[in-house]
């Protein structure tokens, strides 16, 4: 379903009222779909699906998936995230996870960026250029 531009320029200006200190929050956001939900708009519906996909965007923009090969210690995990803050210049929610494939290294994704430094990603890398 294609949605209009009235209902996309609706659901950014919400999306923009959803911040505080330039920060999405979450409060501010359950608001607004309540007092959207209360008051039933005529593109109710599709502005909703944008909105909603904007917060999600935003909340992966924000959240880094860092897979490793082994465990971390928490001194590491520390150095990872701020690491990453300093490059992306702003807060950023680390979830860490293992993911033996991987054999060593790491492989971090933040919105749509991947940063893969694995051995399995070398051997991969490795093989295509025999």
């Amino acid at each position: 379903m294609k949605v209009s531009h009235e209902a996309r320029r609706f659901a950014r200006a919400l999306f923009r009222a959803s911040f505080t200190d330039g920060r999405l929050d979450e409060a501010k956001a359950r608001q607004v779909v309540q007092q959207l939900v209360t008051s039933k708009p005529r593109l109710l519906v599709p502005i909703l699906k944008t909105y909603k996909r904007l917060v999600r965007l935003e909340q992966e923009r924000n959240t880094a998936r860092v897979e490793c090969a082994a465990e971390l210690a928490g001194g590491l995990r520390e150095q990872i995230v701020g690491q990453l803050q300093q490059v992306y210049r702003r807060p950023i929610v680390a979830w860490f996870s293992v993911n033996p494939a991987l054999i060593g290294g790491v492989r971090v994704r933040i919105g749509d960026d991947v940063w893969d430094g694995s051995v399995a990603q070398r051997l991969r890398a490795l093989g295509e250029s025999l």
